[in-house]
């Protein structure tokens, strides 16, 4: 596709119109579809003269003579090319509201500062027009790029409470997007280029490109990683400590290692403090509960249990009460059992490109780890083509233990080889029941 964006051009800066242009022609054929009005179409809180999200970079837009607002091109086609980099399973949502109990965000500091309550806030507008509220009248801004009402799923249950869900991938670009632009709002202003006074846009010389890929187009305050500074601690003891969240909010993701952590994750059993991680890694390892007893084995577990197995392996076992019984809490064991023990006794059925899998893998218990003789773990096939299977395998507790425990060893040798039993010290004498978050809620710090 040719680009029209001669007009306006002058030392590496173009009009706002033609930026546009230049992004929507760079990104159409991206996985994340765009807005065709990044640099037209502002909120009350974002003046022209100052920044433009796009994904994780933030654009400095200049001021000229005589009060023209310029692009520099540059920095279109290095936020445009870090945007066709990412990549999106769109069946892979992460449930992004309403929730209850949690606390407002604050809707000042930035166009991205609590986002979902930005796209709550909309929908719920939609629903009432002409409702008083504290945000801006007028036509919508849009959030870092992102045309992201063309991606919105919404579910309802009951056919009354609703919920709303997008792609995980949106959910990461729009958080690391929301941390790039806070580090970019706290940047002293004299380390900003004075853009009124040259005429000019430069880079700080301290900008790298590693910088770049996390979303800063200037000095940033790098986050540090994870080494286990809350190794055996509880999570009833740290939820009350005061500065948690700040201290929490200073971590890079234990897991992902990209994302800036936000949630302490901690075993439901055993109460210990496993690490902090983003909220998409934290929703990612949350059991995909029908009834307290009930799992659905959805698609991501194949990342869980196969793709990114070592990674999540030694993220679990950081509890040392799972390290320690070489096992996993007892709604992952679960689903571990049906998506990779009784793998082999999945049925088949032909298909256009050969033969699938059939149905939808499912898997409830009776008991609990509690009472291990007596604990059962059924796998289903849910919604066989041809009515034909339902229970799959009965698995007992303890044979599952035993079976995924010769798994791990061939899977994370280095994982199996910091578990046993030789770590008994401190841990409770009778772990904690397995307490389901069936609702989705609780997406707040604690």
């Amino acid at each position: 596709m040719s680009e029209r964006v001669d007009s306006g051009r002058s030392n590496g800066l173009v009009v706002p119109a033609a930026a546009n242009n230049i992004w929507v022609s760079l990104t159409a054929g991206s996985a994340v579809p765009t807005t065709s009005a990044a640099f037209t179409r502002f909120s009350s809180d974002v003046r022209p003269g100052r920044y433009v999200m796009l994904g994780a970079c933030v654009v400095e837009l200049v001021m000229t003579g005589g009060g023209r607002c310029r692009v520099p091109e540059a920095e279109v086609r290095r936020a445009a090319a870090a945007w066709n980099a990412v990549e999106m399973d769109a069946l892979d949502l992460v449930r992004i509201g309403p929730f209850r109990g949690v606390p407002e965000q604050e809707r000042t500091g930035g166009t991205l500062r609590g986002w979902r309550w930005r796209i709550s806030w909309e929908l719920q507008e939609a629903d009432h027009p002409g409702r008083q509220g504290g945000y801006e009248s007028g036509p919508w801004s849009h959030l870092a790029g992102v045309d992201w009402r063309r991606l919105l799923v919404q579910r309802s249950r009951d056919g009354v409470e609703r919920s709303w869900w997008l792609p995980r991938a949106v959910v990461r670009l729009l958080d690391a997007a929301e941390h790039a632009e806070a580090e970019w709002l706290q940047t002293p202003r004299a380390d900003k280029v004075d853009t009124a006074v040259t005429g000019q846009h430069r880079r700080d010389p301290r900008a790298t490109d590693s910088q770049s890929t996390t979303g800063v187009n200037g000095p940033a305050i790098a986050q540090r990683p994870y080494t286990g500074e809350l190794r055996g601690q509880l999570y009833s003891v740290l939820s009350r400590k005061p500065g948690m969240s700040r201290k929490v909010a200073g971590w890079v993701c234990a897991v992902c290692g990209t994302a800036p952590a936000a949630v302490l994750d901690h075993c439901h059993e055993h109460g210990y403090v496993r690490a902090p991680v983003c909220p998409s890694c934290n929703t990612l390892e949350r059991p995909d509960h029908l009834y307290y007893n009930d799992i659905r084995v959805a698609s991501r577990y194949r990342r869980l249990f196969d793709t990114d197995a070592v990674t999540w392996l030694r993220h679990w076992h950081r509890c040392p009460g799972c390290r320690t019984r070489t096992t996993l809490p007892l709604p992952h064991l679960a689903a571990w059992t049906a998506h990779t023990a009784t793998r082999t006794l999945r049925p088949t059925h032909p298909g256009s490109r050969g033969r699938k899998p059939c149905g939808v893998l499912r898997v409830s218990w009776t008991g609990s780890q509690n009472t291990p003789r007596s604990c059962l773990l059924t796998v289903f096939v849910d919604f066989c083509p041809s009515g034909e299977h339902r229970v799959l395998a009965r698995v007992p507790y303890r044979e599952a233990i035993e079976r995924f425990g010769t798994w791990l060893a061939e899977t994370a040798p280095a994982v199996a080889t910091a578990a046993g039993p030789d770590r008994l010290d401190g841990l409770p004498p009778q772990p904690r029941p397995v307490i389901a978050d069936t609702n989705g809620e609780g997406l707040a710090l604690f």
